[in-house]
């Protein structure tokens, strides 16, 4: 319901290259860091959003969503799904077209925000499962 093929489609394809991966750390044993390998793997510029704003897979880090000086395409949100729904407000503030929320990550009142903002989104799914099929 909330990741129709089509729509996760459009965001893997379309929606543009650069990602904020929204929980992004230098914790190797973290989905975030899989996952956003998997995505540079595949031509996505990667972004990583967390309080420490460390750099990680050579891409300098931001605190937030707010700080990031140039355009994002897609919000890839690594936070529970209690923090979620802020997170996918503050990338709907900066114009990002497209929000992800990660496996388990699920908000139907974000989504429905978000959604009636114009902005493209799936919740409950992983772009690093679905990538590799379009191809």
């Amino acid at each position: 319901m909330y990741a129709d093929a089509e729509t996760v489609r459009r965001i893997l394809t379309s929606a543009g290259d650069t990602w904020a991966v929204v929980g992004l750390s230098s914790n190797r044993n973290r989905a975030a860091y899989g996952v956003a390998q998997v995505l540079q793997r595949f031509g996505k510029r990667i972004v990583p959003v967390h309080p420490k704003a460390e750099t990680v897979h050579g891409e300098q880090g931001y605190a937030s969503l707010a700080e990031i000086p140039f355009p994002v395409d897609v919000v890839d949100v690594f936070v529970n799904s209690e923090a979620a729904g802020g997170i996918a407000d503050e990338a709907v503030a900066i114009g990002a077209k497209a929000v992800w929320f990660q496996l388990g990550v699920v908000d139907e009142a974000a989504y429905e925000r978000t959604r009636a903002a114009g902005l493209d989104m799936v919740m409950d799914r992983c772009p690093a499962i679905e990538i590799p099929s379009l191809r």
